[in-house]
């Protein structure tokens, strides 16, 4: 049914009226009081009524105005396996989100620091040097201490199948202790010397796809 051009919102209800009245569940009282509600029942046919009718309890509906449009549309509610899904989506989202910006944030903070590659290789360079000097103190360390061990160790070749002072086995103990100890820091800042690595070629790596973006734009 094709409509009328330039009708008045009171003229297109009355000529809506005799279709509308036609529908499933409408009486002319339903009509003049504004707004109808429809929904498809079970079996496929569609229901209306002025109030909400009982077939559309738990299910999509649409609220009619005077004019004929909707004047909105009403999800049926979702099952629990549905609240779920669209939570588990709405999580995910956030989750999103919050990456985005959280990167968007490190990506400032990377211009802020570096105005361009030779800046990172500067910085780069300096950061492994200074952990390259605390390996090298931690190695001539080690050398002097090896060097005072072994002069407890002479003084214990007197002392074979005998008990041995205790400050000899003191200072021996001591060389040990402090042995081990610069070791582990030559452990530990050997591994910081490759996370500095990874850390400035990322940091490369990341600025260069931020300065393509920038001249794309």
């Amino acid at each position: 049914m094709a409509l009328p051009r330039a009708l008045s919102a009171a003229a297109l209800a009355l000529w809506l009226a005799p279709a509308l009245l036609s529908l499933p569940g409408l009486s002319g009282s339903a009509f003049a009081a504004g707004s109808l509600f429809c929904c498809n029942d079970p079996n496929g046919k569609q229901v209306c009524s002025d109030i909400l009718p009982q077939e559309c309890l738990g299910r999509a509906y649409r609220e009619i105005g005077e004019s004929g449009r909707t004047l909105r549309t009403v999800e049926a509610p979702l099952s629990a396996e549905q609240r779920a899904q669209r939570a588990a989506a709405e999580a995910q989202r956030k989750a999103e989100e919050t990456a985005l910006r959280e990167q968007q944030r490190k990506d400032q903070a990377l211009l802020n620091t570096y105005s361009s590659e030779n800046d990172i290789e500067l910085m780069r360079t300096r950061a492994i040097e200074e952990v390259k000097k605390s390996i090298k103190t931690a190695q001539t360390t080690i050398v002097e201490i090896r060097a005072r061990r072994k002069s407890f160790e002479n003084e214990a070749e007197f002392y074979k199948n005998r008990t041995l002072p205790p400050d000899i086995q003191k200072g021996l103990r001591d060389a040990d202790y402090e042995i081990t100890a610069q070791e582990r820091v030559i452990e530990s800042r050997e591994k910081d010397l490759e996370a500095i690595k990874i850390k400035y070629d990322e940091d490369r790596r990341r600025y260069r796809d931020i300065s393509r973006r920038t001249v794309v734009r």
